[in-house]
């Protein structure tokens, strides 16, 4: 039945063909037959022009003619008519049984004729020579393309009685025609690939393959395909069947539509597949919605799917989809159009691109900046990618930036062409080289990239572009700045520049908000201090560098600090004491983290003071102030460095003294207070301090006997007060003022009782808390003090008697009080063994004890500071090395203005450099180029004797871990869809998923994956190869591997940590792993060696402690990993047999770390080395 609209085209070709006969007599029509010789392949089409008043059969005649004449094996040809209406009449049946014997006749199948004809046998069945769909003419017919019709009829005109009739009719048909949107031209050629893609990639035009209606061609999609990125699905998701995906596309509404497109993406993206009609699904329901979150969908859609078939070949379903493209590119919305132009960015076939040339062209004249922005991107892409379908971007993209106003467009344009033509880039800057400080800094940014970039490959053109580099110095985005910086100190050395980019490398630091922004500018400034000459001009910028500590985070202040203290020179040290000492006064307001800023600021003043010494008088008296102070750390550092400073600084030693004796009473931490008195005692060298000092100890204890004592305070009755405590008691009986200004009265009695119970001695305290290890610590300083005395009294008997009373007194006392019961934790038998010790040394008189206490234990002292100072001393001499230019002396000089005639010394790209760091492909150092240990590295997974043998080589990157796996086919046979399946055990992800791959006879294939890594602890990587046998059978097998244990060794670093850290750390850490000694290795030291070499552990005990051969060693050890957990080991060893180096070592290592893997890692990774080295002595034995 026809249609009222077809009906309405048969009135207007009737009127205009019978009115074209009666005025003209015969109406020429141009008639185009295409026709496609299948031997040939599809581009070998052929246009035959005919004229003539013609009927459409005897057109479709002519053409067959033509092709008989040719002799041509054709499979198909189309007709189009110049005439721009809808045409969709039947021929006779005469006449189309006619056509179709014809076609019968040559073998060919002719699709796409449902729609005009109900010949359906004929459709179903028919085929090609060669069993294959044949390849028809490109275009397809749509609601809006004039006539694409292989067997079109023509209307024939009717009889003049029946015009008047059909006119009415045509009158109100052209009203309603008139009220709808006008049609657009067709153009058949827009799909079809240009003679110059064939030039340039020697491949037939559109012969595409893949998803059609044909068995065969399905049995080809059977295979997997790659994976490219894998999205976590929860265990209990199912994945809906085709079935519902294609109900859900052509009966969903938008919503449904919308979220099936959206798992149907995500299967896509996990590596399954679509089946053959559900693509046509999608392009038949979704692509003409106009919904943009649809079309947003439809472009992720498209860059997933795939787009060829199996051998190669573009799909021919894509040909619809490139319509669809060019639609959009011409839609009136201009995100519609911006989108699809980012979307034709990650195209990589040119046959779908080549057509859509024109309209990425016109989107550069479009009104709107954002089309035109990323217009310029796509041409930048597709010339990059394909340079023949557009080989004119370069001079185009040139004038568009000519012209351009948008910042963002000419962006866009200036990067192209700094990657693709730079001479015109270097043309266009030349020209706007003054304007260059008005411009957005995202144009500024690439403008540094190419003065960069032209310097560092021609170093003559320096001096053309340096201004410019200055004037972006001055720019108003902190991004510029920066890059300007980095880029001028490595285009020049000269003082000048290296000042102006510190400062503003400087500026950035104190006025960025970010904490990891401050921390890379640090760097960059740190890097910059590393050359000789450039360490000088960063002298003269301490002060500026000192602004940083504004910054609250402590890493930033702790950079900050080092870098002033090594640039620190005589001529600044007095200013920069200064602004420490007001920081140190600001770190006491109680704020977050202002201990350990405070600790910070201490150790940096220590070394300063070291380094210059005469900055310490204005050091010392604000430091001994933190003696008193809560926090613990920064108090022991300031005794650290008035330890030294005393046995360095003779000068400054009686000044010390007599300010540690006035801020003796107010030390309220027990550690502080037996430090603070271990160092009074040492260095008290006069009787009078050794007096003073007894006597500060006396009151810090309390009255004696302590055991009386105490329990007359806690039974409430008047303690003895003893002479040197009775000068602090009366001043604490002073008149109480009361609320009206009167004085009150007040007991003597009460007050003291009530003063005894409430604010009970220091010393006693700390013994009442059981902390009887200070008790220890003060005998073994009063018998060194009183060892001094009565050597400064030889010749008086009765003051060193009765001081020795005094102190066997006090000391008896602490041990009575120890035992008595008062005490929260009683003595133990060390701290008694040390006390009963002093009191031996002072009643029996040793002789040799002096030599011991006094002059041994000095030398002690001295070695010990000695041996902090040699660290010291190396590792800033290390770093010294580092920056000195040690050049060889028959090194090739190179003369950088000849660079040009020679290789290697136009410099180092940072740009490619960074980028290449980035993505782990740099080349690495000498020092770490594991060519000669790579197979050390080398993990064997299958035997020799399995039908596929797999090694891998475990390459470590950061983060990542590459596995690359060789896989072998020992068989005789073909080995398809080879797969790679992994599974992972610890804190591992796979990052991508191996695609299969199919293995001929005897052959072989590295296949790579890539594990990514969170913390350091023991994981294994599980793996297995499956495969197909090729034949009847079919079969599928799997290999099980051998698993892969990832090293941890590649994640820890060596650390480093004060002995104060250490001990401070050692409780904090909860998980202890307790590994037994079980080794050859007779040697104590050795065996240590053994341990940090194999655990990449750092040895913190100094070398100094580990000399000598006592049959017993204690050390330990310290290390952090790449993902900031630190790991500490204690070693506690000794020989079985004392005094017989051949006895084996027994003893264990205690690690602590924070997290239970990196604790049991390292006890593995040390019970692994102890085998290896009982394996290897076990093989030298047998040698032997």
């Amino acid at each position: 039945m026809i249609s009222a609209r077809s009906l309405c085209v048969i009135v207007l070709l009737t009127l205009f063909f019978h009115f074209g006969s009666t005025v003209n007599n015969t109406r020429n029509e141009e008639f185009r037959f295409i026709y496609y010789d299948y031997s040939k392949g599809i581009d070998s089409g052929m246009r035959v022009r005919a004229w003539g008043p013609f009927r459409y059969y005897v057109a479709v005649k002519l053409c067959i003619e033509q092709i008989t004449r040719d002799d041509a094996n054709w499979c198909g040809f189309g007709l189009m008519v110049r005439q721009y209406v809808d045409i969709e009449n039947h021929w006779e049946r005469k006449e189309l049984d006619e056509f179709y014997a014809n076609m019968r006749n040559s073998n060919c199948y002719i699709s796409q004729l449902n729609h005009l004809f109900r010949y359906e046998p004929f459709i179903r069945e028919g085929k090609s020579k060669e069993g294959r769909m044949p390849q028809l003419n490109d275009v397809t017919p749509s609601k809006n393309v004039n006539a694409f019709a292989y067997d079109v009829v023509q209307v024939v005109a009717g009889s003049l009685a029946f015009i008047c009739v059909f006119l009415i009719i045509a009158v109100i048909t052209l009203g309603v025609l008139n009220c709808r949107k006008p049609r657009q031209k067709p153009s058949d050629h827009r799909s079809r690939p240009s003679d110059n893609y064939k030039r340039h990639t020697g491949r037939s035009g559109n012969k595409v393959g893949g998803l059609s209606a044909d068995s065969s061609d399905e049995k080809k999609m059977a295979g997997e395909q790659p994976c490219y990125t894998l999205i976590h699905i929860p265990n209990d998701y199912e994945a809906p069947s085709e079935q519902e995906l294609k109900y859900l596309f052509e009966h969903g509404d938008t919503r449904l539509k919308t979220d099936a497109l959206k798992k149907l993406i995500m299967m896509l993206m996990n590596g399954d597949q679509i089946g053959p009609t559900l693509m046509m699904y999608v392009i038949r329901f979704c692509l003409p919605s106009h919904d943009h979150a649809m079309k947003k969908l439809m472009l992720l859609f498209w860059e997933v799917v795939p787009k060829t078939s199996a051998d190669g070949q573009l799909l021919r379903e894509m040909i619809l989809v490139c319509d669809a493209y060019r639609k959009d590119l011409q839609h009136a919305n201009e995100y519609v159009r911006g989108s699809t132009l980012r979307f034709l960015c990650k195209l990589k076939e040119p046959e779908l691109l080549e057509p859509l040339m024109p309209p990425i062209r016109a989107c550069l004249e479009h009104k709107h900046h954002y089309v035109r922005r990323n217009a310029v991107l796509a041409i930048y892409t597709i010339y990059q990618n394909f340079e023949f379908l557009i080989p004119d971007a370069p001079e185009l993209v040139s004038n568009f930036l000519e012209t351009e106003q948008d910042a963002s467009c000419k962006r866009n344009a200036f990067m192209m062409l700094l990657h693709v033509d730079q001479a015109r880039a270097l043309d266009y800057l030349s020209g706007c080289i003054e304007q260059v400080t008005s411009f957005c800094d995202i144009l500024q940014l690439i403008i540094v990239e190419l003065i960069y970039k032209v310097c560092i490959s021609n170093r003559s053109e320096c001096a053309r572009f340096i201004r410019c580099v200055y004037k972006l110095l001055k720019s108003q985005s902190a991004a510029v700045r920066y890059e300007a910086a980095s880029t001028l100190v490595t285009l020049t050395s000269a003082p000048s520049a290296v000042k102006a980019a510190a400062s503003v490398y400087i500026e950035l630091i104190v006025k960025e908000s970010d904490n990891n922004v401050k921390l890379i500018v640090l760097d960059k400034l740190i890097d910059l201090k590393e050359s000789v000459q450039n360490e000088r001009v960063l002298q003269e910028l301490v002060m500026d560098i000192l602004r940083v500590l504004s910054a609250t985070d402590h890493e930033v202040r702790k950079k900050a600090l080092s870098l002033a203290l090594e640039l620190v020179s005589s001529r600044n040290v007095n200013e920069m004491v200064m602004v420490l000492r007001k920081e140190m006064g600001k770190s006491r307001d109680g704020a977050e983290g202002a201990d350990q800023y405070r600790q910070l600021l201490v150790r940096t003043l220590h070394r300063a003071t070291m380094k210059f010494s005469d900055v310490a008088e204005q050091i010392i008296p604000v430091l001994i102030e933190f003696l008193s102070d809560s926090s613990e750390s920064a108090a022991l550092d300031v005794l650290d460095f008035l330890r030294e400073a005393v046995h360095r600084l003779p000068g400054l030693r009686s000044v010390i003294i007599d300010q540690l004796h006035e801020v003796f009473p107010s030390i309220c931490n027990a550690n502080v207070f037996g430090r603070t008195t271990w160092l009074l005692g040492e260095f008290a060298d006069t009787p009078e301090r050794m007096v003073k000092l007894f006597s500060l100890i006396k009151t810090a204890v309390g009255p004696l006997p302590l055991v009386d004592a105490e329990l007359r305070e806690r039974e409430g009755d008047e303690p003895v007060v003893d002479e040197s405590a009775q000068a602090s008691t009366d001043k604490a009986n002073k008149p109480i003022v009361t609320a009206d200004g009167t004085y009150a009265t007040q007991s003597a009695v009460v007050s003291d009782t009530k003063a005894a119970q409430g604010d009970r001695p220091l010393l006693r305290n700390f013994f009442i808390e059981g902390d009887f290890f200070l008790a220890a610590s003060l005998s073994t300083t009063l018998s060194k003090v009183l060892l001094r005395y009565s050597a400064a009294h030889a010749g008086y008997q009765e003051p060193v008697n009765r001081f020795s009373g005094e102190v066997l007194f006090l000391l008896s006392s602490m041990i009575h009080f120890g035992k008595s019961g008062l005490c929260k934790s009683q003595i133990t038998e060390d701290d008694i063994d040390r006390i009963s010790t002093a009191i031996s040394l002072i009643a029996d008189k040793w002789p040799e004890a002096t030599g011991i206490f006094v002059t041994e234990c000095r030398d002690s002292l001295d070695q010990m500071l000695t041996a902090k100072g040699d660290s010291t001393k190396s590792e800033d001499a290390f770093s010294k090395s580092r920056k000195a230019n040690i050049v060889e002396a028959d090194k090739t000089i190179a003369f950088t203005q000849l660079s040009t005639l020679m290789e290697g010394l136009t410099g180092t790209n940072l740009f490619d450099l960074s980028l290449s760091q980035a993505l782990g492909t740099s080349q690495k150092s000498q020092k770490f180029d594991f060519a000669s240990s790579k197979l050390a590295k080398v993990v064997q997974l299958a035997g020799l004797s399995d039908p596929v043998y797999a090694e891998a080589y475990v390459n470590v990157n950061q983060y990542d871990i590459v596995l690359d796996v060789l896989i072998v086919n020992q068989t005789g046979g073909t080995l398809q869809n080879v797969s790679l399946e992994l599974s992972t055990i610890g804190d591992l992800k796979l990052v991508d998923k191996p695609s299969p791959i199919t293995l001929a006879p005897n052959d072989f294939a590295n296949i790579k994956a890539t594990v990514k890594v969170a913390s350091t602890e023991n994981a294994v990587i599980f793996s297995t190869i499956a495969y197909d046998v090729h034949g009847p059978t079919s079969d599928r097998n799997c290999v099980y591997l051998q698993d892969i244990h990832v090293d941890i060794m590649d994640y820890i670093v060596p650390g480093s940590c004060s002995d104060y850290e250490f001990c401070q750390m050692w409780p904090e850490f909860e998980w202890e792993n307790k590994v037994i000694v079980n080794t050859p290795i007779t040697d104590l030291r050795e065996y240590l060696d053994h341990i940090s070499k194999k655990t990449n552990m750092k040895l913190l005990t100094a070398d100094a402690a580990l000399d000598g051969d006592c049959g017993i060693m204690a050390a330990n050890f310290c290390a952090h990993s790449i993902f900031g957990e630190d790991s500490l080991a204690n070693v506690s060893i000794e020989k079985s047999v004392f005094g017989d180096t051949d006895s084996p070592i027994v003893g264990h290592i205690r690690i602590r770390a924070k997290s239970q893997g990196m604790a049991l890692a390292l006890g593995d990774k040390i019970n692994a080395a102890q085998k290896e080295r009982s394996y290897v002595s076990a093989q030298m034995a047998v040698k032997r």
